[in-house]
């Protein structure tokens, strides 16, 4: 590393998300062996007080006001985005036309349109050698990308049900303060947003296959809440007797879906799977949801196949279920205890049994993400990925805006 050419970072935002890419970005070089030495040159903010405490707390060198000012550096390389989904198009375009390379928070932005139009600065960019990447973070958790192993080395055959759960309690107080998370200008959406779209992502990545049509519903339970409060998290406590604006956006999340393999453009192909059945693609359901009382960060993946089943809860997120089917009918499933040398990312953290955390997957983010830049390389999820993702959420919207009524995906520009 100490002879490593550095990759001068600018981030944008420094909140939640923004402490954990620092975490990530100060953690990475001191686990694995990079090609390229990440430095945390600067972060911006529009509050000088509070980024220069942010860059103290967390270690950058030197802070902006503007984030115009911080693409405009000579000595920053790549601009990571943590902000609202209001502002990504703006400054992930700016970005890239400035060649910088830029990892940019989920989801991509807060419509198709905005979506579309970063997705082909960013290929435009690429062909310049100008890379993007959209922050999806939970792909790097070592049980996930066990997962995905499994199901491409055939372990659960042709798979037959996909079922998603993001479960979650912080928003249950109705006197929780009115944050930008409830504000659809500056969120996109609610939970179908902010976690749903983790859960979408997830599987797609794992399957290998697109969501291509949708049917759902939306619900927001607490129609208004308090202006101001004390925040706890990404909750709190607001005044229950003062001034209360709209939540304008779902509290909870449902749809059913069908998916089709990516190489027939989206559409069921009628090959012939592994046990002989039509090829078409699994059926899924999905629910995310900030009102799931005892619920923390449940984020849950079940994958029902030919040959077996594979299940994951993030609240024991070292460890994977699976199913075996060629195995005696009622063994039931075993737990996978995904910290051995040989699991996805584990061999540079700690002895097996030793296990990860929440942080650990945007650690892993950063390492694919450098060792991809070093390389030339498109990394994963691409912005195209990410407008997939996009893509669905819209369709949800729709669906649930028409009575729950059928919504195809669309795969042209629209």
């Amino acid at each position: 590393m100490a002879d490593s050419k550095p990759l001068r970072v600018g981030m944008v935002g420094y909140a939640f998300m923004g402490a954990a890419h620092s975490h990530a970005w100060r953690t990475a070089p001191r686990f694995f062996d990079l090609p390229l030495a990440p430095q945390m040159t600067a972060v911006a903010g529009r509050n000088e007080e509070s980024v220069r405490a942010a860059a103290a707390k967390y270690g950058w060198d030197s802070v902006e006001t503007d984030w115009r000012r911080l693409i405009d550096r000579d000595d920053i390389d790549l601009i990571d985005i943590c902000t609202p989904g209001n502002t990504h198009a703006e400054i992930a375009i700016a970005a890239l036309e400035a060649g910088k390379h830029v990892l940019c928070e989920k989801p991509l932005a807060n419509s198709v349109a905005e979506a579309e139009k970063m997705t082909v600065v960013a290929q435009a960019a690429a062909e310049r050698g100008v890379l993007s990447m959209c922050g999806f973070s939970y792909r790097r958790t070592p049980a996930l990308a066990l997962a995905k192993r499994m199901v491409e080395e055939g372990r659960l055959g042709d798979i037959r049900h996909v079922r998603a759960q993001y479960l979650q309690d912080w928003l249950t107080d109705a006197n929780a303060p009115l944050t930008w998370r409830l504000d659809k200008a500056k969120s996109g959406s609610g939970s179908l947003g902010d976690i749903g779209a983790h859960s979408i992502d997830a599987a797609q990545w794992i399957t290998g296959m697109d969501i291509t049509g949708v049917s759902a519903l939306l619900e927001t339970f607490v129609k208004e809440r308090p202006l101001a409060g004390d925040l706890v998290g990404l909750g709190g406590q607001g005044g229950p007797d003062g001034p209360k604006g709209p939540v304008t956006v779902d509290d909870a999340a449902l749809f059913t879906a069908r998916f089709a393999p990516k190489h027939d453009g989206g559409r069921p192909s009628g090959a012939q799977g592994t046990d002989g059945g039509s090829r078409q693609g699994p059926i899924g359901i999905f629910e995310a949801t900030r009102f799931a009382l005892g619920r923390k960060n449940a984020m849950r993946l079940e994958l029902n196949g030919t040959k077996g089943s594979l299940a994951f809860d993030f609240e024991d997120m070292n460890s994977l279920q699976f199913y075996d089917a060629s195995l005696e009918p009622d063994a039931g499933f075993r737990k996978i205890m995904v910290t051995e040398p040989t699991h996805p990312y584990t061999a540079n953290w700690w002895p097996t049994g030793h296990g990860l955390g929440y942080e650990h997957g945007f650690t892993h983010q950063v390492v694919d993400l450098v060792n991809a830049i070093h390389a030339g390389e498109q990394p994963s999820p691409s912005f195209a990925d990410a407008l997939q993702v996009q893509k669905v959420l819209a369709a949800v919207e729709e669906s649930a805006n028409n009575a729950s009524r059928w919504e195809n995906v669309h795969k042209e520009a629209s």
